[in-house]
């Protein structure tokens, strides 16, 4: 009887609105837009959404745990050793530690899932290849050295606290090999299969995932930190944040996730409602693809850059959720530059247009997410941008859709948003200053190479900061290229993102860290 109405509850619960059944005790449902989600294989998935999804779900050699998310812990390795030169890590694996299969973690799965994600080279893959591993040599760098040891090896010059880093982000998830290539096809690794499934130890598996409408997370009763509490976690699909609130009020959602700064305003105070405010690590920017001979003057960048009302957005329709940054590393972390120097002025890009000889009635077209506060955004550059002569045409679609188009190139100008893949300013510099292939078929997916924008001087700093040691000199020379990008560059960079998340009142113990792959259901409850 028990197992029949656990599967009535979540087949209520999983339905198109507006069927909606009350929350179980042991369920948490999440109204939230999940359309970014391209694919929720870790050596693909690159969004914000698939990211916490991946998170909850995988392990990583070593990770940041939702009891302190300043402090690398072991994940599936209980200890590591690293070499005189700092080239060589080995990991000793956590013992009697299982797949949500029931097999066993062993050494081979580790070196099988690293290398995995260097021959997908999918977009995160790069997030690994940096330490110097291809498809060909990755088996050489990652290897089995113990029945329950693995030897990593890097080709750089590179902190290990900087390797650690690399090796707790999402690319570096652990799958189970068995599972995956039981379901492998023509080749792809399990690709395909892991798009929509999940093979890994973490606190949930991967239940059930429908493309624009539910996600449903299982709790891993034998997590080797222990059981979550909420027996599952289910996404739902809730595009317009109105519908979200009303979801939360009625009790048919534990967390609205979208919500926008008048709607927290609104429920603040509210009986059996709280709000969290979680600051995010996330820039959020507008940038111009280089492929567009009309959009290459460093002048025209400029006065871009005077064409964005940022103190009216932040005052207004982005109050709470958004605050001015225009670096591309985010405050409140080592390294950040806070300066913000620009603001509107658009006499001073008329001025700087006249310079560039863009003549009035330019037309660029900006791919925008068709969601809050994507489209307010938009809408906001679209009435400043006119004021300069320079005529905005918006092109809607989803966030798969933008972000899919946005990595092929096929852009003219995006609006989007950036996280860091692991919490070293690096992340953000090899994604803002660096690009030294800008051939279409180049292995990078940064935001210089998708905006087609080559720069050899400022990539050869970004490697010198990468290899610097001393921590003082590091955060100097990341702060340098910070101004430097921030004076002259395709990419305007105009916000950092703050979260509001609205909840229910019992429920306890959400954590909600500075990225996607900080975000944390295990030890939730609802009392």
């Amino acid at each position: 009887m028990r197992s029949l109405t656990s599967a009535f509850l979540a087949a209520a619960l999983l339905a198109p609105l507006p069927a909606v059944a009350a929350t179980p005790a042991d369920a948490l449902v999440v109204a939230k837009n999940i359309d970014d989600i391209v694919s929720l294989d870790p050596a693909q998935a690159y969004e914000f959404t698939s990211g916490e999804i991946v998170t909850n779900t995988y392990d990583r050699l070593v990770q940041y745990e939702a009891e302190d998310m300043q402090k690398l812990v072991g994940g599936l390795a209980e200890s590591w050793a690293v070499s005189d030169d700092g080239k060589t890590l080995t990991f000793r694996l956590r013992p009697g530690v299982t797949f949500q299969s029931g097999n066993p973690v062993r050494p081979e799965d580790v070196v099988f899932s690293l290398a995995r994600t260097v021959r997908l080279n999918k977009a995160p893959a790069f997030v690994l290849t940096q330490l110097g591993w291809t498809a060909d040599n990755v088996e050489q760098m990652v290897r089995k050295t113990g029945q329950a040891e693995v030897t990593v090896t890097t080709s750089g010059d590179f902190a290990p606290s900087f390797v650690l880093n690399v090796l707790a982000s999402r690319p570096a998830s652990i799958v189970d090999e068995k599972t995956v290539m039981e379901h492998a096809r023509d080749g792809d690794l399990g690709n395909a299969w892991l798009g929509q499934n999940s093979a890994g130890t973490g606190p949930f598996s991967l239940r059930a995932y429908k493309p624009n409408e539910s996600i449903a997370l299982r709790a891993n009763p034998s997590y080797f930190r222990g059981a979550p509490a909420m027996k599952s976690v289910i996404y739902r699909h809730v595009a317009e944040p109105a519908t979200q609130r009303l979801l939360l009020e009625a009790g048919d959602a534990d967390l609205a996730r979208d919500l926008t700064p008048d709607q927290v305003a609104a429920l603040e105070g509210k009986d059996g409602i709280a709000i969290g405010t979680y600051p995010q690590a996330a820039v959020h920017f507008f940038a111009l693809n280089q492929k567009v001979e009309a959009l290459r003057s460093p002048k025209l960048w400029e006065a871009m850059r005077y064409l964005v009302d940022y103190d009216g957005m932040t005052k207004s329709f982005l109050r709470g959720q958004m605050k001015v940054h225009q670096a591309f590393w985010p405050e409140g972390f080592p390294g950040a530059l806070n300066d913000t120097p620009f603001k509107l002025d658009v006499d001073k890009a008329k001025a700087l247009l006249a310079e560039a000889g863009v003549k009035e009635g330019l037309t660029i077209k900006m791919d925008v997410i068709s969601s809050p506060p994507f489209t307010e955004i938009a809408q906001s550059l679209q009435s400043t941008f006119a004021q300069a002569g320079i005529r905005l045409e918006l092109v809607p679609g989803t966030g798969s859709q933008v972000i899919t188009k946005y990595r092929a190139r096929n852009h003219e100008a995006v609006l989007l948003y950036w996280g860091p893949d692991f919490m070293d300013p690096h992340s953000n510099a090899g994604a803002f200053a660096y690009n030294v292939d800008n051939s279409d078929g180049s292995p990078q997916s940064t935001a210089t190479w998708r905006n087609s924008w080559l720069v050899p001087e400022l990539s050869a700093e970004t490697e010198a900061a990468l290899k610097e040691r001393d921590a003082a000199k590091r955060d100097a020379m990341y702060i340098d290229l910070q101004r430097k990008v921030q004076a002259s560059s395709p990419i305007v960079i105009m916000f950092q993102a703050v979260s509001q998340v609205a909840m229910a009142k019992p429920v306890q113990g959400y954590v909600n860290g500075a990225t996607s792959d900080q975000i944390y259901y295990r030890l939730v409850t609802k009392n």
